[in-house]
């Protein structure tokens, strides 16, 4: 097998992988990590470790890469535009000295990601009943909780559920 089939083979997969760990991270961009995996897909290729290995090793050893990767290039990539201007909590507008005193800047970035991207989820495609059972999933109750909160089974929610996951997916993949 050449590279560029190991590349198309493994393209979609190493995306999702690469945005899952910035979900968490927030401080690479995905398409670096991306570029990343490629580099390290690339040196494995050429020293020929890959060429008896299995589809889920080869991408567990990317991902252990990216998060070794991501763990010692922490420090380097904490970045901040001097163009955006960040409000706080109480609306305030924080200039780029307070930003750097931040000692959680890490969380911040990673909370500020996960509201765009739940306002992004939930504005776009999922209906008033699935918005209602996103948004209980995300307070943390329960399935069965959640069914007699809104007066329907627990199947029921259950289903939902998964068709929530299934637009997710869909919508983490333009990312």
């Amino acid at each position: 097998m050449c590279f560029e089939d190991l590349i198309k083979k493994f393209s979609l997969k190493l995306k999702r992988i690469t945005y899952k760990l910035n979900g968490h991270f927030a401080f690479f961009n995905h398409e670096d990590l991306y570029q990343e995996a490629l580099l390290h897909l690339w040196l494995d290729f050429k020293q020929g470790k890959l060429t008896d290995k299995t589809d889920s090793y080869i991408l567990q050893g990317c991902y252990f890469h990216l998060k070794n990767y991501l763990r010692k290039n922490k420090r380097k990539a904490i970045l901040v535009s001097f163009d955006e201007v960040i409000h706080n909590e109480k609306g305030e507008e924080l200039n780029l000295n307070m930003l750097l005193s931040l000692k959680n800047s890490d969380s911040t970035l990673n909370d500020i990601h996960a509201k765009i991207l739940l306002e992004q989820i939930n504005n776009n495609g999922l209906t008033e009943r699935e918005k209602e059972i996103f948004n209980l999933t995300l307070e943390g109750l329960t399935s069965r909780s959640i069914g007699r909160k809104l007066g329907i089974s627990h199947v029921r929610v259950v289903k939902l559920q998964k068709r929530i996951r299934g637009k997710c997916k869909k919508h983490l993949d333009l990312f």
